[in-house]
């Protein structure tokens, strides 16, 4: 039996199109259905139904499939094994990761990853949310960086690194006083209109809204956004109060931020690195996480909050004391 068409008939069945599947294998269509038609023979079972251009698993395809990917997936993890045999410190490290743990983290940190493996390739994904998920279990990524509080703790699929954790920031226009001491607690949103990420995407968003059932607030979310710099540019104009997570880069704006608590405890997301425990990492993988650890212990929080300025009164001109007039005290520097 040949592995290349079981590996086409499990990632057909995963697209739902021969056409999918083609672009993701690189094989040309015919090329995939003839592969699926003698599996078919092979096996003496029909594996699809075509249903309005798309293929649908049948009931014995659905029976054989799991068992295809167990073998797909051990003929991948042999492979692994023996690139890792060759070489040690050289080769390939896929990572997904948030769109703001890139801009925050990675377009700085990578250079420092280079200096100590120069023979590792990069190949960085932006990925939100529990899309990575699928992808680690296929072998298409290496490490995923995500939060905890979106992984099935009872699942023993993933393996995971944690990495310290994030504040989330309430960010607004410059002049729109937000909380006190540099601190905002989350009942204290609910008369704001909120910018915030998209719910299907980030587990920002998730983790805030679990915190507000928690809290008993009801956000009134203003407008939803896939770009975390959308929000960002939105709260600077005054358009409301952008919810973000203190790994996003906030120096580009002219913006006023406190940090968000709840019953004056500061509220986070606890960010992990994870990957497929059933896969063998590569060392240049486990050493990424360390290094990655170590940084951000270095640089964090990316953004905080707004310091408060102390009110300075400016000293009095000696010529307009003696005659009985006072200069306008000078703004805070």
């Amino acid at each position: 039996m040949d592995v290349r068409h079981l590996r086409t008939f499990v990632t057909v069945a995963e697209q739902g199109t021969v056409s999918k599947a083609s672009l993701q294998l690189r094989v040309a269509q015919p090329a995939l259905s003839r592969q699926i038609g003698e599996l078919e023979a092979e096996l003496g079972v029909k594996l699809f139904d075509r249903i309005r251009r798309r293929l649908v698993l049948t009931g014995h395809g659905e029976q054989l499939l799991a068992e295809c990917q167990s073998i797909v997936n051990a003929m991948d993890f042999l492979r692994e094994r023996a690139e890792l045999l060759r070489r040690a410190d050289r080769g390939v490290l896929k990572i997904a990761a948030t769109p703001q743990m890139i801009d925050g983290v990675f377009s700085t940190f990578l250079h420092r990853y280079a200096e100590r493996f120069p023979n590792v390739e990069i190949k960085l994904t932006e990925a939100v949310g529990t899309e990575p998920f699928a992808k680690l279990g296929r072998g298409e990524l290496h490490l995923a960086i995500n939060y905890l509080q979106l992984v099935d703790t009872e699942s023993h699929e993933f393996a995971s690194f944690p990495l310290p954790p994030l504040d989330f920031l309430a960010v607004g226009h410059e002049s729109l006083p937000l909380g006190s001491g540099g601190d905002i607690e989350i009942a204290r949103l609910a008369s704001h209109p909120l910018l915030l990420l998209d719910s299907s995407l980030y587990g920002v968003r998730k983790v805030f809204e679990a915190a507000c059932r928690l809290a008993g607030v009801k956000p009134q979310v203003f407008v939803e956004s896939r770009a975390p710099h959308t929000l960002l540019a939105l709260a600077e104009a005054g358009h409301g109060v952008a919810v973000v997570p203190s790994v996003l880069p906030t120096h580009r704006y002219r913006v006023r931020i406190a940090r968000i608590t709840y019953r004056r405890r500061p509220l986070r997301g606890l960010l992990t690195v994870l990957w497929d425990r059933r896969r063998v990492l590569p060392p240049y993988a486990k050493e990424f996480c360390t290094f990655l650890d170590a940084y951000m212990r270095e640089v964090f929080p990316i953004s905080r909050p707004t310091a408060s300025k102390p009110h300075r009164k400016a000293a009095r001109d000696p010529v307009q004391k003696r005659a009985g007039g006072s200069r306008s005290p000078r703004s805070a520097a």
